[in-house]
């Protein structure tokens, strides 16, 4: 399965700050900072909960208007040529294609499988294989979205790893040919700023006839 996408390759750092788990003599699940400082584990994150569908429709942009195409699944996704470009993965062996904003700290995965996976249990995948490079992730908002026709889970996560405050932006898709993930990440510290963009890329995403 290539639900392993929490890779942190793009984080060029000379210094790195590490964390761990641990257990308490109380039998509590808790995470350890080089800092000295420690925080109990989220066991609340995992548990099922309603996740509620945006009213508003989600459409492509107008200016999104190259399509990058996957040749696993009929999924495509529509950038605007000026403000993001594409390549092949090679940073993460289980990524099809890797995005990147021509402006912006802002990059982004796709990851394409012939496995359908109900969104539900996707969800638990996502962050479960997130907590492995961040114990200390947490859902920042969790939706269902209508985009360009189909419906999409919407997920943004935030976590530290090596000493840095990232925050994942993700649609995840699934039907009976496969299971597609749209994963764009950046530091949370510029999130608000790149919003916009990342909207923009994750808006491209289409079901192809």
């Amino acid at each position: 399965m290539k639900i392993v996408i929490f890779a942190i390759s793009f984080f060029w750092v000379s210094s790195c700050f590490s964390q761990i788990k641990a257990i308490t003599e109380s039998g509590e699940e808790v995470i350890l900072y080089d800092n000295n400082t420690w925080s109990y584990v989220d066991k609340e994150l995992l548990k099922e909960t309603e996740i509620l569908l945006n009213p508003e429709d989600f459409k492509k942009d107008e200016k999104s208007s190259f399509l990058v195409k996957s040749k696993v699944l009929d999924i495509g996704v529509y950038i605007n040529p000026k403000t993001w470009s594409f390549k092949k993965a090679i940073d993460n062996e289980d990524a099809e294609f890797e995005f990147e904003n021509k402006e912006k700290d802002l990059y982004g995965i796709l990851i394409n499988e012939k496995l359908e996976i109900p969104l539900k249990t996707l969800k638990s995948i996502v962050v479960e294989n997130a907590r492995d490079i961040a114990p200390d992730i947490h859902i920042v908002k969790e939706e269902y979205r209508m985009v360009n026709g189909e419906k999409i889970l919407a997920l943004e996560l935030a976590g530290t790893t090596q000493g840095i405050e990232f925050v994942y932006l993700g649609y995840f898709y699934s039907y009976s040919g496969g299971t597609s993930q749209l994963i764009l990440y950046t530091a949370q510290s510029l999130l608000e700023e790149y919003r916009p963009s990342a909207e923009q890329l994750l808006n491209g995403f289409v079901k192809l006839e």
